[in-house]
Formats: structure tokens, sequence, C-alpha cells
């Protein structure tokens, strides 16, 4: 599920690139609530699971999601642990897209990389560039 760019100045809003990722401001204190999703807190806030708790992981960290149209680049500035209506445990990633733009993600769905990564870098050069279209 992908959301257009935020208007806001906020620090998510603006996009990121290379080099200026980490002035993203990861939502880690609890889980999230639809008002902190509506005060651009978090990404997301997941209403019909149970036992939600935060996943214990270093935000903002930047990773290469692997979505329908191919590998995107992106950071998880929100991590999640939550269990849908089957049972199931699903850990679910908030993330910033290059544009500003906000995605929502299984932890299985990305890989986690550093800011070095070539691919992750070349990703995120690319979807610039195609904002600049």
């Amino acid at each position: 599920m992908t959301t257009p760019p935020d208007d806001t100045d906020d620090a998510q809003g603006a996009g990121y690139d290379a080099e200026d990722w980490r002035r993203l401001v990861p939502f880690t204190a609890a889980v999230a609530t639809l008002d902190d999703v509506q005060a651009a807190r978090a990404v997301f806030a997941l209403g019909d699971t149970t036992d939600p708790k935060v996943l214990e992981m270093d935000l903002p960290q930047p990773v290469i999601w692997w979505e329908e149209d191919g590998e995107q680049a992106a950071v998880a500035v929100q991590a999640e642990v939550h269990t849908n209506a089957d049972g199931e445990i699903m850990e679910v990633l908030g993330l910033i897209l290059p544009d500003g733009g906000a995605a929502i993600a299984l932890l299985e769905d990305v890989d986690l990389v550093d800011d070095t990564d070539p691919t992750w870098r070349d990703l995120v050069e690319r979807a610039i560039d195609g904002a600049d279209d």
C-alpha cells in the first residue's frame, strides 16, 4: 500500500537522497494510533489486529522493498508486530520512499541494507531522477 507524498514541511514529507536519509524521524515509542498517523508521526496504525507491540530494530533503516513492480529503495521508520484474525504473526514496517511518499510492507518483503549498498543507492537515485521528470 503506497500513499502519496505529504505536502507538509515535516522531515518525512520532503523525501531524501542517499546522503541525507538519516534525518528521517523514526516512530519507536509505542504502537501507533490513528492520531499518530494523522499527525504524520507514524506511517500506519493497524486497528484490526491483536496483541500489537513494537518490533525492536534500529530505525531509521535503509531497505530494498520487493513489491509487485520490482525492487524499490526505502527507509523503514516504523516497525511493529501484529497478530491477524487468522492468528498469523505479521512484522510490519512503515516505509518512507525517496520522493517522500509512504508505504507499508511486511519485514519478509524487504532486505535490510546499509547506505553503502550499491543497489540501494542506485534505486534511490533512479527514484529521485524519476520524480524530477
